[in-house]
């Protein structure tokens, strides 16, 4: 009996088949199947980090447009909400204007002391709702004079004053807030010149 082992063993390196003449592969040996493998492996595995890289570079260009679009809905909810309260300002301070005059009138019916009676309790009514919509009244005798918020209509020189402050109301001033919505009408009284 024979061992197979100790045959020999015969290799056709051949590049042509002798028989039929045409190019033939030579087979692969183990040690070529397994760069093969070896290779095919390392290919796959580049194809996979290429992939995976791919995939977070999406991700990042998402993630980015994702916090992108959500800073602008923010920054849109923000603008929104101060323009909404500038609107609301506004309107106020519109309908506010127009009621000047009455409040003006029910001050000179005071001062004259006809305010009596159901007129007293609807003009004490309207001046605490206007004050609840935030409506306020400024500019009393004695304060210093601010020209960014009084009108002077006449200055009286006093050699006592040692700073311009009002004399006289001739109308009071109203604001809403931090905006004038009228300037007080005064007399100032102050250093001569």
């Amino acid at each position: 009996m024979t061992n197979s082992q100790d045959e020999p063993v015969i290799r056709d390196s051949r590049r042509i088949d002798p028989e039929t003449g045409e190019l033939r592969t030579p087979p692969a040996t183990e040690t070529e199947e397994e760069s093969a493998a070896l290779a095919g492996e390392v290919v796959d595995e580049t194809a996979e980090q290429q992939a995976d890289g791919r995939l977070q570079e999406q991700l990042d260009e998402r993630t980015a447009d994702l916090k992108r679009l959500q800073a602008e809905y923010v920054n849109y909810r923000k603008r929104v909400e101060r323009d909404r309260v500038a609107v609301r300002e506004q309107a106020i301070a519109g309908v506010l204007t127009d009621l000047l005059p009455i409040l003006d009138s029910l001050d000179k019916a005071r001062e004259h002391d006809e305010l009596v009676g159901a007129f007293k309790s609807v003009g004490e009514s309207l001046e605490t709702t206007l004050g609840k919509l935030g409506l306020e009244r400024f500019g009393e005798a004695g304060e210093p004079f601010d020209p960014n918020v009084h009108e002077a209509l006449t200055h009286v020189p006093s050699p006592d004053a040692t700073e311009e402050s009002i004399l006289e109301v001739y109308q009071p001033g109203y604001r809403i807030g931090e905006r004038v919505v009228r300037p007080a009408r005064v007399v100032v009284s102050g250093p001569q010149d």
